[in-house]
């Protein structure tokens, strides 16, 4: 983890990241309906989330940013999932804060 990926954001806000749990993934295909730019269905049938260069991360529990326009609509796919297998976490600590483990 580098000293930038620990840092706020330039108006304060954490670094996020997400990842999908495609064990528990239903392939409803809800987040991607919600944030097309972060997540995408594959030929499987499950949801996985993107690079920044629009590239399907396939490895299991692979991350990626959440870029801060797309934050409420990342956020309303995790609440919105019926798999409950969205995760949204503090690249800082790694701390859930959207999510079936966040508190």
């Amino acid at each position: 983890m580098t000293v930038q990926d620990e840092a706020p954001t330039s108006d304060g806000a954490q670094a996020l990241e997400v990842w999908i749990d495609q064990d528990l993934c239903t392939g409803d295909g809800i987040c991607a309906q919600y944030a097309p730019e972060v997540f995408e269905l594959d030929i499987d049938g499950l949801a996985y989330v993107k690079s920044a260069d629009d590239e399907l991360l396939q490895a299991v529990g692979a991350t990626t940013p959440v870029p801060l326009p797309l934050l409420q609509d990342v956020v309303d796919s995790a609440k919105e999932c019926p798999g409950d297998c969205i995760h949204v976490r503090r690249v800082a600590d790694s701390v859930e804060v959207y999510g079936p483990a966040a508190e």
